[in-house]
């Protein structure tokens, strides 16, 4: 099963619509290499294979990092701060993703 088809199950049942609203935004991800990227558009979202050509914030990770982040077994500033997420773009857009996907 590749990254995508995994993360389009565990997304599916954390996604917060009430988050989302108002929020327009792309969260690319590079999972050591394997990219994907979601898009949150307005109460809703859609989680691609690839990369996007102008993500809004693009997290580097490793998988079980990410795996943590939405299980609530990794808190997310804490992974920041040690080096285990690193963000380029705007990086205070990755702080959403907890509010938007809830543990």
């Amino acid at each position: 099963m590749s990254s995508v088809a995994q993360y389009k199950e565990i997304l599916a049942n954390k996604f917060s619509p009430s988050a989302a609203a108002g929020l327009n935004e792309v969260f690319q991800f590079d999972l050591e290499g394997e990219l994907f990227h979601l898009i949150v558009a307005d109460g809703s979202y859609d989680i691609l294979e690839g990369e996007h050509d102008d993500p809004s914030v693009t997290l580097k990770l490793k998988s079980a990092t990410l795996k943590g982040l939405l299980d609530g077994s990794v808190n997310g500033m804490t992974a920041f701060m040690m080096g285990k997420v690193k963000a380029i773009g705007d990086m205070m857009l990755a702080t959403k993703l907890t509010q938007l996907f809830p543990a």
